[in-house]
């Protein structure tokens, strides 16, 4: 809405000839980068849940509408009616209630035909959404349009919009959306070619939303000067073929019914014409034809019926997530960014890539990717590491700046390490984003790891100093444990802003087997998934498979995963005589882990009892669980506060021998294999994904509303 708004106020200064020609270029270039959305979003054709279809079991719905953006338009408006009549088909009209004055012989007319009037906004170069101050002055004269005029339906000039404003208009429907036109000067579609109900709160009146699915004739024929109605007719059939609701908008303003020379910016009526001639021979019985407020009254009745949910996909919310992993390797990323989807927000992820040679811009599930940079699988010198990570903050900046100026956030959620690339969205941040701080990894900790230092260094205490800046501009923080939540509560003296949301494994990704092969006596399949770096313990694993291998000869186990010991932990393998049991796989893409790791029939998690690690809840041992398989997990501090004896099986961190006695004792116990999944089962009913994200959509509402407020 940010560049629609200053174009809007630029619109006075330019000459008309100039703007439209203007436009017809942008139209031109901007068709290059967007043919997979438009005309048709493919995304859209998804019905609502529990859908039923149309009255009358029709297979598509028609509504039919025109904005009259100026006198010539209400001169034309009768014309259009008298075409319209001829063939059978009524409309709504959409007046600007303060550009001009409507004869209240065209009213009259209107009403007395069976058509409908709207209102088209108080003046049309105006738009009210740019605030909620702007917005609420003019509600007022609005409501009082609507109600000397019986109107029940609003559409705002230019399609700007703002579903959480319109609660405040006394109408059934608002028509001020689409599902797709990335060339509206708001050009955010609801990602539907259905009606949706957008419920207010207790004190507001909920309305019925429908977004236009046909092209705009404006669009069309006069920017793109097409010669035809075959978009048109494209669209229709697509709609139709997804049982949707085919609505668009026509001008009066821009038909020429007179077969004169076409002025700059008129078509043939004709080419309306032939469309509904389109519509009636080609569709014949197969339409329910309705005026827009009998749409909005069949959606309003159907709501009521709890098989019937009729809420839109997207709802005009935009979200951001940002973090330093590659998409492919983070369940975690896809799991947040998914449950915004699911929750109404479009949604953009900047993020790493695999390599230099794959996209940048790509698309997953609905989910917008801006993988900016890559990153190779092992980092041996700390320089580089941190050249790159202050390289992808720097370009992160410059991306996040652009999309946040083009889409207005309402809330970015920032992943760290590190905790300075929150900085980064400084500018979504001023135009009203609610920010969080996900402190995925405990930033000072984690380096006095990785670079084997003490905690009074310099380097440490500069780290700390970033992580309080961080956390106050942020508008709330997110970390993983209770253990790291109340550390950095007393740490930065900022309670109150701090919440715990458990890593864990979202359960339609990770679903547990209704197919499990029954279990044998004696376990033979480990499995360990995960980071090959130091404080994972994957040497202490090695080194205790030699154990393991003499007491079940037939043992096997299964290394998923990649970093920067990999090599290191092959050479440790081999030098053990290890090579017939102990499996490299090499990474895999998150969303084909859950299949792999059903062939396990034992997990291992050997995380080391050292700075950072042994507060770090392990995801590992979560995902294992979510899928039923038994796990024997190093004792750290962390594993004991969330976990028990009854749910798992610990040995003592970094003691190999102690690990290869807990992995050979659980092979030769079937019952108690069973007993951990069985207990383990216990503990994800209250702590799993299912309920973590209703802590998580909480936290998204409360920051959320600050953009709102705005």
């Amino acid at each position: 809405m940010f560049l629609g708004t200053y174009v809007n106020f630029l619109k006075p200064f330019i000459p008309r000839r100039l703007q439209i020609l203007i436009r017809r270029g942008l139209v031109k270039w901007k068709l290059q980068s967007c043919g997979d959305i438009w005309p048709i979003d493919k995304t859209a054709a998804k019905p609502p849940a529990n859908w039923q279809g149309w009255p009358e079991g029709k297979k598509f719905a028609l509504v039919l509408t025109h904005d009259v953006d100026k006198e010539k338009g209400v001169k034309n408006c009768q014309k259009v009616m008298e075409l319209e009549d001829r063939l059978g088909f009524r409309s709504s009209f959409n007046f600007v209630a303060q550009d001009y004055s409507v004869p209240p012989e065209i009213f009259k007319l209107i009403k007395d035909n069976g058509f409908e009037i709207g209102i088209h906004g108080l003046r049309h170069n105006v738009n009210i959404f740019r605030s909620e101050k702007i917005f609420s002055k003019q509600v007022g004269q609005i409501n009082k349009y609507i109600k000397e005029w019986e109107v029940a339906g609003f559409r705002s000039p230019s399609m700007f919009h703002n579903l959480e404003y319109n609660h405040n208009l006394d109408i059934e429907y608002d028509a001020s959306t689409f599902d797709t036109d990335p060339f509206e000067p708001q050009p955010d579609g609801t990602g539907t070619i259905f009606p949706f109900w957008v419920s207010g709160n207790s004190n507001q009146k909920g309305y019925v939303e429908l977004p236009y699915t046909l092209p705009q004739d404006f669009l069309l024929f006069i920017l793109m000067q097409e010669k035809n109605i075959d978009i048109w007719k494209a669209k229709l059939d697509w709609i139709v073929a997804h049982g949707g609701m085919a609505l668009f908008i026509t001008h009066p303003d821009y038909l020429n019914f007179n077969g004169d020379k076409l002025g700059n910016e008129e078509y043939p009526s004709q080419y309306y014409e032939k469309f509904l001639e389109y519509i009636k021979t080609k569709y014949k019985n197969q339409y329910w034809h309705a005026l827009p407020r009998e749409v909005a009254a069949y959606w309003q009745h159907r709501k009521n019926d709890d098989n019937f949910i009729v809420k839109s996909g997207k709802q005009n919310r935009r979200a951001c997530l940002l973090y330093y992993m590659k998409f492919k390797g983070s369940a975690m990323l896809y799991r947040e960014a998914k449950s915004l989807l699911d929750k109404g927000y479009e949604v953009d992820i900047i993020c790493l890539r695999e390599s230099k040679q794959e996209k940048i811009i790509q698309s997953y599930e609905g989910l917008n990717l801006f993988c900016i940079q890559s990153r190779p699988a092992s980092e041996q010198q700390a320089a580089l590491y941190f050249l790159r990570l202050i390289t992808f903050c720097l370009k992160s900046f410059f991306v996040m700046s652009y999309l946040g100026l083009k889409n207005r956030y309402d809330v970015v959620h920032v992943t760290s390490p590190p905790d300075i690339i929150v900085f980064t969205t400084i500018i979504p941040k001023l135009l009203g984003a609610g920010i969080i701080l996900d402190i995925h990894d405990i930033g000072p900790e984690l380096f006095m790891r990785k670079l084997n230092v003490p905690e009074n260094k310099p380097i440490i205490r500069l780290l700390k100093w970033f992580e309080r800046l961080s956390a106050k501009f942020a508008d709330h923080v997110i970390t993983v444990t209770d253990i790291w939540r109340d550390k950095l509560s007393l740490r930065i003296n900022q309670g109150k802003k701090f919440s715990t949301m458990m890593n864990v494994p979202d359960e339609n990704l990770f679903q547990l087997s209704t197919a499990r092969k029954p279990q044998l006596a004696e376990a033979r399949i480990l499995f360990y998934h995960g980071s090959f770096e130091e404080h994972f313990g994957v040497d202490t694993l090695i080194k205790a498979m030699p154990m393991v291998k003499q007491q079940i000869p037939q043992i096997q186990l299964f290394l998923y995963g990649g970093g920067r010991l990999y090599s290191t932990m092959i050479s440790l393998a081999k030098e053990l005589g290890l090579d017939d049991c102990v499996h490299f796989q090499g990474s895999v893409p998150f969303y084909e882990l859950p299949e792999i790791l059903k062939q396990a029939e034992m997990g291992i998690v050997p995380t080391k009892a050292a700075v950072f690690s042994d507060e770090a809840l392990s995801m590992k041992s979560l995902e294992y669980m979510t899928l039923g398989i038994p796990i024997v997990i190093s004792g750290t501090t962390a594993h004991r506060y969330y976990y028990n004896d009854d749910m798992v099986k610990f040995f003592q961190p970094e003691d190999e021998n102690d690990l290869a006695e807990k992995i050979i004792a659980l092979c030769k116990d079937n019952a108690e294999r069973n007993r951990l999944v069985d207990n383990a089962n216990i503990f994800l009913e209250s702590h799993g994904w299912s309920c973590v994200k209703e802590d998580y959509y909480k936290i998204v509402d409360q920051v959320s509303s600050k953009r709102q407020k705005s």
